[in-house]
């Protein structure tokens, strides 16, 4: 879990602290621990209206998660859905909405510049280009307040990942594995000073293997390497850096599941054959298929390759002194390029029900290949126990480009002003993000079961006739939507220019201040939508089967361009008063926007002639936030508590299901209210140390036009109460704790019929150092073997009984040996 932060001046260069890596057993984090994201200038946390915590370096090996999303469940404030891979979470902050995949209203950066610009792209998250190894020296995170204002598109707040910058001699190696699951890891990260204020640090991991979830295949292959070298000067430094990250890992999408009871009290177990949370939804057998590509030509296809992110970057960063000025400035160009491929499930029911819906009365469905290739699936059987089939839809999305080059030059001044300080910041941010990439759709047919042993089944009708090829029936969409459907290209490029500024006033016990930030946006480039079907020997044998009469294709002449232009106003304004040492006070306002990305991009959203937007309120949503709260530290206790309400407009389109489980996509254009209280504290006491967190959310939907009945209704997957705790006992050879990770009920969707159970996640950890320098450790997420649902696709108990959902993992055990240097 996160420590509350303090926001102090990081010595005489005024450039971010990276802590030394904790050798052996973790210890603390220091009490003068640098906070300086989404702030304009450093200061105690207790003397600035701001909400804001830090995750250390010693903290993340307690957490028995690997993944940036997995890490930020533990971040009071913060709700994150993940099965803690990298790729494909929901992220959200303070009930601001989660209509999506991603986090739309909170940035993720490293080292203080965002990852993408837009952290909620389709199939292209954040979180799938960032990783957590030995080179990050914190994450820190603020909620609402200032991060309004000091970076683009991040009204709801920002969290960012910190490298270490090498200012001791010091290195680990790492070596962990599953117990129990195949997954091996090896991590190192070494830095020292070189002399003549020079510094350097280098870090990375590689790892390989099937994963907590049974595939067979291996799932997760892949790694990165980080490297800074930095000069030292008076007033200031100058620091360069690059990364390589080249990673492939599954997304654990939906799984179908046994589903019973009530809407207000579901529950869920495993489909005989397999095991939830256990399995992969997936095999070897199915992983390959045929598909086409961005200019219409068939191309193979793996899911083995799941979401596959491709990083090289480099940039620059310095903070240097102009007369009375402190002037920063950080530049990153970004090579990002990537695919994510993936099965879902669209529909399990018995395999003579799938035929028929499919082919008509009288149709059959036979293995395609496996060992059971050629038989055939008799009506009523009950093939590997269960007797079902599934229609499932294979998703191909190929990131051509996502670069991005960004630069943020600001300036600050301190002036001494009536008995006070008088602290003036502006500068100037502006980025350009590429988005070149191009969607595919599939849908194929298999059996349900498994342990990597699901195998494609063929379609014939009551003539006979062939209708599919291994298990595909439809080169697009074959049920649900259009054959074309999602059938998708983008070319387009997004500039952004936002000028900023602040002022703040500290006078003894009072701290005033406010920030105004304007983001305008040039929005250029073309689309391929999806409008055509025709003939293609996918094949290509030279003959077209029934199956290649009707294929999803781009319609490569009728590009609909892209141009438009927008501009919003961001502010922000607070007060802090210091009751007394120990105690402090604090109350903001904001109003933050958050510029529309591809998802408004779509047929009807654009002018096939102009290339605007046919309604401006597209464009932009606005969040309007208060927070108001009461902080205290002292001698080993804090305790940080904070009232918020947000207003939030949304412009989106989100994946969602009717009453029989079938996914539906809506565009949502609403209006969104949230309040609530968010807790952060610690006690520390000799070896005895308690963190927790905690959020209560009350949140509804406050306007939609299309859908006046959802009004008032709570908005899907924002728990009422959400809650983490982490209990430690640290000696100096050994270091015992757990983390629990808690929450209440919420609903599948916005008609709040079908709620999702609440639950309680104990994960307890083990550090042992036999020798000096020598770790030994032992992590256990969801010991105790929980099944937590996360996510479902359905809004009401299905009569068929089978529903698909996600969940978190099962009970995941992982050893590790860690060399201290």
């Amino acid at each position: 879990m996160a420590t509350p932060a303090l926001a102090e001046d990081a010595g005489d260069t005024g450039e971010p602290a990276s802590s030394k890596l904790a050798e052996g057993v973790s210890k603390p984090a220091p009490a003068g621990m640098t906070f300086s994201t989404g702030v304009a200038k450093g200061r105690d946390l207790l003397d600035t209206a701001i909400s804001a915590s830090v995750i250390d370096e010693g903290e993340l090996a307690k957490l028995s998660v690997s993944s940036i999303s997995g890490i930020m469940q533990n971040i009071p404030g913060i709700r994150s859905l993940t099965s803690d891979v990298d790729g494909y979470s929901s992220i959200t902050v303070r009930g601001l909405p989660l209509a999506a995949d991603g986090s739309k209203y909170l940035q993720l950066q490293e080292d203080g510049l965002p990852v993408l610009e837009f952290a909620d792209m389709q199939f292209n998250t954040a979180d799938r280009f960032l990783r957590a190894d030995l080179n990050i020296s914190q994450i820190q995170s603020i909620r609402g307040g200032s991060a309004s204002t000091f970076a683009s598109n991040s009204p709801g707040g920002v969290v960012n990942l910190i490298s270490k910058t090498g200012e001791t001699e010091g290195g680990n190696v790492q070596v962990s594995s599953g117990l129990g699951y195949d997954l091996k890891r090896l991590d190192f990260d070494y830095g020292s000073p070189l002399g003549e204020n020079w510094r350097f640090h280098v870090g990375g991991f590689y790892r390989e293997g099937e994963g907590p979830r049974d595939y067979g295949y291996t799932a997760f292959r892949g790694g990165q390497v980080k490297l800074n070298i930095t000069r030292s000067f008076a007033g200031g430094y100058i620091r360069i850096y690059g990364k390589y990250l080249d990673d492939r890992q599954p997304n654990y999408g939906t799984e179908p599941a046994l589903i019973a009871g009530t809407d207000a009290s579901p529950t869920f177990a495993s489909i005989p054959g397999t095991r939830l949370a256990s399995d992969g939804f997936g095999s070897p057998l199915i992983a390959g298929y045929l598909g086409t590509d961005d200019r219409n030509n068939p191309v193979s296809r793996s899911l083995e390759d799941g979401m596959h992110a491709v990083v090289k970057s480099i940039g620059l960063e310095t903070q240097f002194q102009v007369a009375d000025w402190t002037v920063s400035d950080r530049f990153r160009f970004a090579d990002i390029s990537g695919s994510f491929n993936q099965i879902d499930s669209m529909l399990a029911a018995p395999s003579a029900v799938i035929s028929t819906i499919l082919a008509g009365p009288g149709s059959t469905l036979t293995y395609a290949s496996g060992p059971n290739a050629g038989q055939v699936v008799a009506p009523g059987s009950q093939i590997n126990g269960n007797g079902l089939a599934s229609i499932n839809l294979l998703l191909n999305f190929d990131q051509k480009s996502v670069n991005n080059v960004t630069n943020d030059l600001r300036a600050s001044r301190v002036y001494d002003l009536s008995g006070g300080k008088l602290t003036v910041s502006g500068g100037v941010y502006h980025t350009v993000q590429d988005y070149k990439a191009d969607w595919n759709f599939t849908n194929a047919i298999s059996d349900v079961v498994g342990n990597g042993r699901m195998a494609p089944l063929d379609l014939r009708n009551a003539a006979g006739t062939l209708l599919s090829q291994n298990g595909v029936f439809a080169y697009g969409f074959g049920f649900g939507q259009p054959r074309a459907y999602g059938n998708y290209y983008y070319d387009v490029q997004y500039r952004i220019t936002a000028p900023y500024g602040s002022i703040n006033f500290a006078k003894g016990k009072l701290s005033i201040g406010g920030s105004l930030r304007y983001d305008r946006g040039d929005v250029s480039g073309h689309v391929l939508t999806d409008s055509l079907v025709g003939p293609s020997d996918i094949n290509r044998d030279g003959v077209i089967a029934p199956v290649e009469t009707s294929v999803a294709l781009l319609p490569l002449t009728s590009q609909i361009p892209v141009g438009y232009r927008y501009g919003y106003l961001s502010y922000s304004a607070g007060v802090n008063y210091r009751i007394a040492q120990p105690v402090s006070v604090f109350a903001r306002y904001s109003r933050g926007g958050r510029a529309s990305a591809d998802r408004v991009l779509r047929p009807g959203s654009l002018s096939s002639t102009t290339g605007k937007l046919t309604n401006d309120a597209l464009k932009y949503g606005l969040v309007k936030q208060a927070e108001a709260g009461v902080k205290y530290r002292k001698d080993g206790f804090e305790l940080y508590v904070t009232g918020f309400w947000a207003s939030t407009e949304e412009r989106n389109t989100q994946l969602a299901a009717d009453k029989n489980g079938n996914v539906i996509v809506l565009d949502v254009v609403r209006e969104y209210s949230a309040k609530g209280v968010e807790l952060e504290g610690e006690v520390h006491r000799g070896p005895f140390r308690l963190a927790i967190g905690g959020t209560w959310t009350k949140a509804k939907i406050a306007k939609d036009a299309d859908f006046p009945e959802l009004v008032g209704n709570v908005p899907r997957y924002i728990p009422s109460l959400s809650f983490n705790a982490r209990p430690s006992v640290e000696f100096d050879t050994i270091a015992v704790g757990a983390v629990i990770n808690a929450t209440t009920s919420s609903y599948a969707q916005d008609s709040n019929q079908l709620k999702l159970p609440g639950y309680v996640l104990v994960s307890p950890f083990v550090q042992f150092r036999p020798a000096e320098k020598l770790t030994l450790a032992v992590n256990a997420f969801n010991v105790f073997d929980k099944l937590a649902v996360y996510a479902a696709s359905a809004s009401t108990i299905p009569a068929s009984g089978i529903a698909n959902i996600r969940t978190m993992n099962r009970r995941t055990v992982t050893g590790s040996i860690r060399y201290s240097f």
